[in-house]
């Protein structure tokens, strides 16, 4: 795309706005659209809402210039581009005083997540040059956290070797002089069934192969078999993906953590836990007389259990116990009844799906205490602004599928 098209759209790009089509019908809409991707326009409006291709490739038109001739005008002035849409509500903030909110939805692989990137670092170029430090330094976290939060709440699918498995909503506060205070992120529906089962051709997160392939010390973690081995995240078949690196991208998580505030000894416990759900995957029990069942043990530096409880820092007995036994409340007694080994198996699952939720949210609550500076010593000036701040709200809701044969959790 040349630099000059910043300013100006000929008839043979097709129309920029679908309101202004003169045949309103589907072909005439998949024509145009089809017209404007092929000619490197993925952007489209239909009237303040902005259709979005994605080329998957990277394209020119997010540089300094483009940045340059969004800046400050009106929504419909230039060809249609997401800093468009990004300025036009950076422009209701600052002319009206009003908050708002971007919605970006679509299919799965439709390129949403990067959008919102999109969003932030136009924002971060815009606002007050006086104030670049702090604004770079929210931008900054806010773009290390994407990093972070791609790593567990991501994984591969059959649509997109990078899809979004929970929704993601992002505040970001700006005082009265119109620059970003600070941020608050909020998640919704994680998918946490896939912690524990895939379909095929599908991965888990990717935190859990990120660690399997990206550690140089797996014998810390007591990870000493193949990825391939471990139950929990062999069942789509395809732990290793061409276009994914694993080993790169778990270096990159480790300079996010450190970037967003994590210390050594918290980014270490987060891995523990992530190896500590691999083990419970490959964690077995023993039937003993068709009511009551024990956890197999085994003598070998495998041994799961020995590795759970080191790794959770709790007793092996405590471990056991949990997921051997279940306690019933009956009247004024409280019993601990011996569960089954199928019951057993649903209880080892349900724990492991706890605890990456659990860590899930400790992330995000870890990563808003970083961005309202809690942890500063200007924290009661940056709360008095942050109550009293304006908004934009960036709203990231993973993407839907459609197969032949759809899963519940796919409605959501």
């Amino acid at each position: 795309m040349a630099a000059g098209s910043i300013e100006h759209e000929g008839p043979d790009m097709g129309v920029g706005d679908f309101v202004l089509l003169s045949d309103i019908t589907m072909n005439a809409f998949i024509k145009n659209l089809k017209l404007r991707f092929e000619k490197g326009r993925i952007y489209t409006y239909i009237g303040e809402v902005l259709v979005s291709v994605n080329p998957y490739r990277d394209l020119p038109i997010y540089g300094p210039e483009y940045v340059k001739s969004y800046k400050g005008r009106e929504m419909f002035e230039r060809p249609a581009h997401i800093f468009a849409l990004a300025e036009a509500a950076y422009r209701t903030l600052k002319q009206r005083s009003l908050n708002s909110c971007i919605v970006i939805s679509g299919e799965s692989g439709s390129g949403k997540t990067e959008a919102s990137k999109i969003i932030l670092r136009y924002i971060a170029a815009v606002t007050n040059i006086s104030n670049q430090a702090e604004i770079q330094r929210i931008s900054n976290i806010l773009i290390q956290t994407n990093v972070v939060l791609e790593a567990f709440g991501n994984s591969r699918t059959n649509r997109n070797d990078n899809s979004s498995r929970f929704g993601k909503y992002m505040d970001l506060h700006f005082d009265y002089k119109f620059d970003p205070i600070g941020g608050k992120i909020q998640h919704y529906l994680l998918e946490k069934s896939r912690v524990v089962k895939q379909q095929l051709g599908e991965r888990s997160f990717h935190s859990f192969y990120q660690l399997l392939y990206g550690e140089n010390n797996l014998q810390e973690y007591g990870l000493n078999l193949k990825p391939e081995d471990y139950y929990y995240i062999n069942q789509g078949n395809c732990c290793k993906v061409p276009k994914i690196d694993d080993r790169n991208d778990y270096q990159q998580v480790k300079q996010a953590f450190k970037i967003v505030g994590f210390t050594q000894d918290e980014v270490s416990i987060i891995w523990k836990i992530v190896a500590a759900i691999l083990h419970l995957g490959n964690l077995k029990f023993t039937d003993v007389d068709g009511e009551h069942c024990s956890i197999t043990r085994s003598n070998d530096k495998n041994d799961q259990l020995k590795w759970i409880s080191k790794l959770l820092s709790c007793e092996e007995s405590e471990i056991s116990s949990a997921l051997t036994s279940r306690v019933v409340a009956a009247r004024n007694e409280v019993i601990q009844a011996r569960q089954n080994i199928t019951r057993a198996y649903y209880g080892r699952d349900a724990l492991s799906k706890a605890l990456y939720e659990r860590l899930f949210e400790w992330l995000i609550k870890y990563i808003n205490k970083t961005l309202s500076r809690e942890n500063n010593e200007q924290s009661d000036y940056i709360q008095r602004a942050i109550q009293s701040s304006l908004v934009i709200g960036v709203l990231d809701i993973y993407g839907f599928e459609i197969f032949d044969n759809n899963r519940y959790n796919s409605t959501f």
